[in-house]
């Protein structure tokens, strides 16, 4: 579920930045580009999740 939901917010988040920065540069919107950029953004997503150690670091500097 996680995959899923991580692909549809970065298609609608970098189709957005598509859209205004192409609206601000007037220039064609190019949907197929977005499309294509928000896949390898989300797999980016994926790697870097998976590099990130989940181990919680440990507390230094506790006194008692």
């Amino acid at each position: 579920m996680q995959y899923i939901v991580t692909f549809f917010w970065s298609f609608l988040l970098v189709s957005m930045l598509n859209y205004v920065v192409s609206s601000v540069l007037a220039v064609p919107f190019d949907f197929q580009l977005g499309a294509i950029v928000s896949v390898v953004f989300a797999v980016l997503v994926f790697i870097v999740a998976a590099i990130i150690p989940n181990e919680s670091t440990p507390e230094t500097g506790k006194e008692a």
